[in-house]
């Protein structure tokens, strides 16, 4: 409840270029959104990426299915659409995105949700979501990557550290997150990513976002 209530103040303090990625999400998906079919937003926590979604898809019949596995996030997300009711019809849901069902999606979003994904399920996660796309469909992937150089790594580190010290972050809080996050949060570096979407049967990937090692891809089926 404490993170639901100041998320979106938390993440677009932390996650460098969130704040462009959102509404360019939602025109990515406004091109791949196809026909009486549907978009997920697996992982949507108070259901930024879904808005954006909403306030761009113009194709007909379509339903976007948000889902996340907190209460909390779900109960304050809910009273956001009832605020915003335009567009077309969202459905949201408690559920856990490794077990939400894909069917006849155009779109997946995974907004920096599969990294805290056990990495040994991540290529299941992925396999579903190819399984459930429609030809044609698209799966947009962001994710913060880590580098196997240890030198560029240490310099994305301290670029996003900068990022945090600018947007009023103090050492004190920028060490307690790093300590916290290090325990659920595991990236992959680019080639994994690359890797894992084609062994889920994506035919092809294209980074088309990165700020510092914030990055989204786009698979297409």
């Amino acid at each position: 409840e404490n993170v639901a209530r100041v998320f979106p103040d938390m993440i677009s303090r932390s996650v460098p270029g969130y704040d462009l990625l959102l509404p360019m999400l939602g025109l990515l998906a406004q091109r791949h959104a196809q026909p009486h079919t549907v978009v997920h937003d697996l992982g949507c926590s108070l259901g930024a990426a879904t808005l954006a979604m909403r306030r761009q898809i113009t194709a007909p019949g379509v339903k976007i299915i948000a889902t996340d596995s907190s209460e909390a996030m779900i109960a304050r997300c809910r009273e956001l659409f009832c605020e915003a009711p335009d567009g077309c019809e969202v459905q949201i849901a408690l559920g856990d995105l490794r077990t939400t069902p894909v069917h006849n999606a155009s779109v997946v979003v995974l907004n920096f949700t599969l990294q805290f994904i056990e990495p040994a399920e991540r290529l299941a996660v992925l396999a579903a979501i190819a399984a459930g796309l429609v030809p044609g469909g698209v799966l947009i992937l962001s994710e913060k990557i880590r580098f196997a150089d240890t030198a560029e790594q240490a310099r994305q580190t301290g670029w996003h550290h900068d990022y945090k010290r600018a947007r009023g972050y103090s050492e004190l809080e920028i060490a307690a997150k790093r300590t916290a996050l290090e325990r659920v949060l595991q990236p992959d570096t680019e080639q994994q990513h690359l890797q894992r979407l084609r062994q889920a049967g994506f035919i092809s990937c294209h980074r088309w976002f990165q700020c510092f090692s914030f990055c989204s891809y786009l698979a297409l089926k």
